[in-house]
């Protein structure tokens, strides 16, 4: 039986901010809450079902297995029916959601694969490697594409642009590489980290890039001119992953110091410390909404905070190793989570 984790009641100006895990749980909480106030409102009787059907509840759908190493990134398709990983056993692989079933493997690298992301609405796999390539894949066929060469060595993660016509490179070699999907052309090469660059993703506009490094900053670059326009410092510890959020107005970034910290995007400045998890922080991204914001970490954990308050929402738990990469169904019902124990998770 799940148990509570915590419970932070805060009424202020009518917003209730709340720690769970089960939904029985929260409304026995509310409906204590309500009796304890005696709140005389007209709106008191429907007050506790609107909140419980506001917040989102995430339990252990499915565990996937194939990989026989540590899982690098999960990534949804763009309709959520499928699932993209990538391995330290040096492959690619799709999978059916619905099922659970592997519906393809792409093997071609020669190392550890970082990262793999969809293209052209799924039919294609865009995937790099510590070999220090970028590969292409055919998701039908499972045949290399193409293949994308230029970085210096190992090559930690790719992204592609909101229109599927780039992809965004980011390496060991302190650089981070603008691509042409199409031509495989490099077209832009950004320098201004000091250390590896860990993470580079599209701002939802495409008109910005956000990185992270293990010289501990975070980079803003403009996509046009491929200059740096704000560094941002507060961090202590190599920064693992960055990401906007979709209003293109704040990125949230996520650090081995342990913390998550979230940054105004026109100012360059901290809007807010998120401090929880007891090992370092792995991944982060918002929600869809905007509204919350997930990360996970190698405290075996995967955290769902409040992006306003800052307050943990729900503590997801069941991985038995470090977890190392997450991603956002597109409608916001369903996490994936990849852990160095060898297991995908799925989370509804």
């Amino acid at each position: 039986m799940p148990h509570l984790v915590s419970v932070h009641p805060q009424i202020k100006d009518h917003v209730i901010i709340m720690y769970f895990v089960t939904e029985n749980e929260v409304k026995t909480i509310i409906q204590n809450w309500i009796r304890a106030l005696n709140i005389k409102l007209g709106w008191v009787d429907d007050f506790d079902i609107i909140v419980v059907k506001y917040i989102k509840y995430f339990k252990l759908l499915s565990v996937l297995r194939g990989h026989d190493s540590t899982i690098s990134s999960v990534q949804f398709s763009a309709d959520s029916r499928r699932i993209v990983s990538s391995s330290g056993d040096r492959t690619v692989r799709v999978w059916d959601v619905t099922s659970g079933r592997q519906i393809q493997i792409f093997k071609g690298h020669s190392s550890w694969v970082f990262a793999a992301t969809f293209l052209s609405e799924g039919h294609i796999v865009i995937s790099c490697s510590a070999d220090m390539t970028i590969r292409s894949w055919s998701v039908k066929s499972g045949r290399e594409l193409m293949r994308l060469e230029g970085h210096l060595s190992s090559v930690w993660h790719v992204s592609p642009s909101p229109d599927g016509k780039y992809i965004i490179s980011a390496s060991a070699d302190k650089t981070i590489r603008l691509w042409d999907v199409d031509s495989g052309k490099e077209i832009q090469k950004m320098i201004g980290h000091s250390q590896g660059v860990l993470c580079a993703q599209f701002s939802p506009d495409g008109q910005l890039i956000v990185s992270s490094s293990n010289d501990n900053t975070i980079g803003i670059w403009s996509v046009k001119s491929g200059n740096i326009l704000k560094q941002l410092i507060g961090h202590s510890y190599p920064v693992k992953f960055a990401s906007f959020s979709l209003d293109n107005q704040l990125i949230v970034s996520g650090s081995a110091d342990q913390m998550l910290r979230i940054w105004n995007v026109e100012s360059g400045k901290e809007v807010k410390v998120l401090e929880g998890h007891s090992s370092e922080v792995n991944a982060v991204k918002y929600f869809p909404d905007d509204q919350t914001i997930v990360s996970c970490s190698s405290d075996k954990t995967i955290r769902l905070w409040n992006a306003t308050s800052g307050y943990v929402m729900q503590i997801l738990k069941g991985s038995l190793d470090s977890v190392g990469c997450i991603d956002i169904a597109s409608n916001g019902k369903a996490i994936v989570s990849g852990s160095r124990d060898c297991l995908i998770r799925i989370w509804k």
